[in-house]
């Protein structure tokens, strides 16, 4: 019974990618209706999280953000199943960005990890980059327990030629002999054990950062990139990216400078364009554990 209602499932899903997006995007405005609005679904997480983040706006302005966010996160939902099938023209329409810097770094050989937060797409810059990119594309993700849900997003995430591997394998894959350099891209913004965590201030909160992105840029000498995913106005399904660099000497910059240079991008970024960002997400749930004192923090 299981095994059918999965199939059946992605069966529907498979159906609303072949939508045409103006019809997509209606039933997003659909879909925010019935999830917010009927089944009210995390609204108070939503609303702390926003509360916490920014405090010095009006309870009007918090309002008007997480409707904003609200329309945004069912937008990613109808987005994403279009790119189950989407061609590579569409992908390269709905994200563009000066990405010249890449080919700089491949002509360089240059071995890279590129970061990005939780804003704009992820599945689209994820399809964009192995695309896009001339570098090999290895995909960091976290695989799911469902294991029909699992392969549905592997062959989405790999339809271009993207590598996926689980985070618990990526010292391995790293160490196997390659024919041209390789881009190892991941989002770094999820809430991690906050024993292990880096903690820092991260929009006015105490805030745990998982450390593998500096443990593997030091290991492996990667030049470490930050990619910001803003949303084009006024053009739902549309993005651009920005790409920066938060050092290309990764064993010369003090512990932890990585991962605060990465949140101090990503935090103005949210400022800009504050609906953006996965503000239903319990980005928080873990508190800095009492044992660890202030000032260890950056040890």
């Amino acid at each position: 019974m299981q095994l059918f209602v999965s199939k059946f499932l992605f069966f529907i899903l498979n159906q609303v990618s072949k939508l045409s997006w103006k019809n997509a995007f209606r039933l997003s405005d659909f879909l925010r209706w019935s999830i917010f609005s009927v089944g009210r679904y995390r609204r108070d997480v939503i609303r702390e999280n926003l509360k916490n983040s920014f405090p010095d706006k009006t309870d009007a302005e918090l309002s008007r953000i997480a409707k904003d966010f609200q329309l945004h996160f069912t937008d990613l939902i109808v987005e994403t199943l279009k790119f189950r099938t989407a061609s590579p023209e569409c992908v390269r329409e709905r994200l563009q960005g000066d990405i010249s810097i890449m080919d700089k770094f491949y002509n360089d050989k240059t071995n890279i990890i590129y970061l990005m937060g939780h804003r704009g797409n992820w599945e689209l810059a994820n399809l964009f980059s192995s695309l896009c990119f001339t570098h090999e594309c290895i995909v960091v993700y976290r695989p799911l327990q469902n294991e029909a849900s699992d392969q549905w997003f592997r062959d989405l995430r790999t339809r271009f030629g993207a590598k996926l591997v689980p985070m618990d394998c990526i010292f391995k894959e790293l160490q196997k002999p390659r024919d041209k350099p390789y881009v190892v891209v991941l989002a770094n913004d999820q809430s991690p054990n906050p024993k292990t965590a880096f903690w820092t201030r991260f929009l006015h909160q105490d805030t745990g950062v998982f450390r593998g992105v500096e443990t593997i840029a030091r290991r492996y000498n990667l030049t470490v990139l930050y990619a910001d995913f803003s949303k084009v106005a006024n053009k739902r399904g549309y993005y651009q990216v920005a790409i920066s660099t938060i050092t290309g000497c990764p064993k010369e910059v003090k512990n932890n400078e990585i991962l605060e240079k990465q949140l101090r991008i990503l935090e103005n970024d949210i400022q800009c364009q504050p609906h953006n960002w996965l503000w239903s997400h319990r980005r928080w749930k873990h508190k800095r554990p009492a044992c660890l004192k202030p000032e260890q923090t950056l040890n």
